[in-house]
């Protein structure tokens, strides 16, 4: 996980059956409200139960994927702000400049209980690490107490094993959560047009991806020198990986980011590096290290300088993974040619 996220790290509500490679989403009978949506609304989120008697109407987001997520939907009309730093990239270009433009950006520093309280959200939309954390006192329990909600991100769910994170497929966290909030926030129909697409395109890249022998190994480099922080099979960078044409060597790993020894880098051997572009340490620094470095000097992808860069909004979970994998597939065709 990204250091934004490292320190700071969401719950919502049809009842939903979470199974290891998605959900399924069904009504529960209520009355029809004045906006024309059927309420109450149950969802299950992250293996929690809850129901909503109306959408909540001053939403918090907190990073730029989940802040995507929502304005992807065309939600911002239901958000009270957005906390993000300013290291994640040009914000002006992106299909969604619209809904920044729309909505305040509470902070650019962590997210944090008196900020949420301050701009009266009704809910929070975060993760386990995307922005709540028990060391910080800012966890969906805590707002609770003080009668705010929360959605967790699906990506961020945790899977029993400690403080490791993730349930399901990374696509399939996505699309789980824009079938819940479509129901939450009574746009099924906008939800389904987005999943729709994003599937078509996904399938459309993964037609021309490479396949069999062809497949390259590639690992995931997040950050860290000592220890490399990197995607296991639960964050979004596997699907990316593995749907562009890719092996993820850390396809292994039950988890969603997590660190993990250079030796198994070394061991595995990738053919191809990508690099997760965001913070202080930009790519061209994290470049630098990764050439330089003794141990990794007779890694395939350094020796042949295959490295491909992705910024950090392609690879959380967003409504930029599937333009992620078009685009990782197109750029592993290319070192084949």
């Amino acid at each position: 996980m990204p250091k934004f996220l490292r320190p700071v790290a969401l719950a919502l509500a049809t009842t939903l059956a979470l199974t290891g490679c998605g959900a399924e989403v069904t009504s529960r009978g209520g009355q029809k409200d004045a906006a024309g949506g059927h309420y109450p609304v149950t969802v299950e989120n992250c293996g929690v139960k809850k129901t909503y008697d109306k959408a909540p109407q001053r939403v918090v987001t907190n990073d730029v994927g989940i802040t995507e997520i929502m304005f992807a939907l065309g939600l911002e009309d239901h958000m009270a702000g957005y906390v993000m730093p300013d290291d994640k990239g040009d914000l002006t270009s992106v299909p969604w400049k619209g809904g920044y433009r729309k909505t305040k950006w509470l902070s650019k520093e962590g997210i944090n209980k008196e900020l949420v309280l301050d701009a009266r959200a009704d809910l929070v939309f975060a993760g386990w690490n995307y922005g709540f954390n028990e060391g910080d006192g800012f966890t969906p329990a805590d707002l609770q107490k003080v009668g705010i909600g929360s959605y967790l991100l699906s990506e961020s769910c945790r899977n029993g094993q400690g403080k490791a994170r993730g349930v399901m497929a990374p696509l399939d966290a996505l699309y789980t959560d824009l079938r819940n909030l479509g129901r939450m926030f009574d746009v099924e129909d906008r939800a389904g047009s987005l999943i729709a697409r994003f599937r078509k395109q996904v399938a459309e890249a993964q037609a021309k991806a490479l396949k069999g022998a062809d497949r390259p190994r590639v690992f995931l480099y997040d950050d860290g020198q000592d220890k490399p922080l990197t995607s296991g099979a639960y964050a979004g960078p596997h699907d990316i990986i593995t749907k562009a044409g890719g092996d993820h060597i850390m396809k292994d790993l039950k988890d969603s980011w997590t660190t993990v020894g250079w030796e198994t880098v070394v061991e595995r051997d990738p053919e191809v590096i990508v690099i997760n572009n965001y913070g202080d340490t930009g790519a061209d620094q994290k470049r630098r290290f990764l050439k330089s470095y003794p141990p990794l000097a007779n890694v395939s992808a350094v020796k042949n300088d295959r490295i491909v860069v992705l910024d950090y909004a392609d690879l959380v979970e967003s409504p930029r993974n599937p333009a992620a994998i078009a685009s990782l597939a197109t750029e592993l065709r290319n070192f084949e040619s």
